[in-house]
């Protein structure tokens, strides 16, 4: 295959942000393209188009309820999707949907062989729940791709890896109690950060114990403690045997996020993804999906996701 990893990049795509100056803004997704471009690996990726998703899709995670209040809220703009964090705009409907739209398209891509591995910047919303946003995030496109692989392709086992700085609790709770769902989620420790979950004796519950791995980071932690913990990871996600990974792979971990409180630089976000590559070419026939999460700092945003799609190249940046 010429060019192995997919990239998605649009408008569409970029519009999923609360305004210009909040930290979630529309100009994320440039900030990770510019940097992209400058290195020359725009030229190296496949690049394709954001697509929506149907109200069908964004069920197999979410309640209907939930879905009409997205839209209504979405016409007007007025108001908060939660208790104070995610605000509606007008249009919010749209750019949600596109999230997971493009979402599903990069899994589908991936499942088809279309590509080997595909990267979405503006995706990994881990923290909706299944009826109410959360900390920025409309849909949960995370939880909505597992539901479709499950559902759609057949496949029974996923690996779900995220090292955002925050816990990827909309995620992690939907699927608690689901042993095919492996999750290893590295984050700052919750008695320190939003959502204030994830401690290490949340293994799952029911036939689901000790599938799900909580690797929670003191503050201030950087690259030196990363990789010291994740040799456990991969030891996990090894005997886990998943047929698919997806990857959040948050930006907010990086030193100078202005969020968080962690400290580690892009060799992190590079070594999770080369790894996880190696993984998924051993375990999944290469299927492996990054959605971009949360990065709150447009330069360590670039720099993050851009050490992220070199290593899934096979290059450095």
């Amino acid at each position: 295959m010429n060019k192995p990893v997919a990239v998605y990049i649009g408008e569409a795509l970029a519009a999923y942000g609360f305004g210009e100056g909040h930290p979630f803004g529309p100009d994320r997704m440039g900030a990770f393209w510019q940097r992209m471009q400058a290195l020359g690996l725009d030229q190296r990726v496949q690049v394709r188009e954001p697509v929506s998703a149907g109200d069908e899709q964004i069920l197999r995670f979410h309640t209907a309820d939930y879905l009409e209040r997205v839209k209504r809220q979405s016409k007007t703009g007025k108001g908060y999707l939660d208790c104070g964090d995610t605000p509606a705009f007008k249009g919010v409907y749209e750019a949600a949907a596109t999230v997971v739209g493009t979402t599903l398209a990069a899994l589908d891509a991936v499942m088809t062989g279309a590509c080997r591995q595909a990267f979405v910047p503006i995706a990994g919303l881990h923290h909706a729940t299944r009826s109410e946003a959360a900390g920025f995030c409309v849909f949960n496109d995370c939880g909505i791709a597992i539901e479709t692989l499950r559902r759609e392709y057949g496949i029974r086992r996923v690996a779900y890896v995220d090292i955002d700085a925050h816990h990827g609790d909309g995620v992690f709770y939907a699927f608690e109690d689901d042993p095919d769902v492996c999750i290893v989620d590295l984050h700052e420790d919750g008695r320190y950060l939003y959502p204030g979950t994830g401690a290490a004796d949340e293994c799952g519950r029911g036939a689901a114990a000790g599938t799900k791995l909580n690797i929670p980071l003191p503050p201030n932690a950087d690259d030196s403690v990363f990789f010291g913990r994740w040799a456990a990871a991969e030891t996990f996600l090894a005997r886990a045997q998943p047929e698919y990974i997806l990857f959040q792979c948050g930006a907010d971990s990086l030193a100078g996020d202005p969020i968080t409180h962690l400290q580690c630089s892009s060799a992190a976000h590079r070594h999770a993804a080369e790894r996880l590559k190696a993984l998924a070419e051993q375990l999944c026939d290469g299927r492996l999906l990054a959605l971009g999460g949360g990065g709150y700092n447009r330069d360590n945003l670039a720099a993050a996701w851009t050490a992220v799609a070199a290593a899934l190249l096979g290059e450095g940046p």
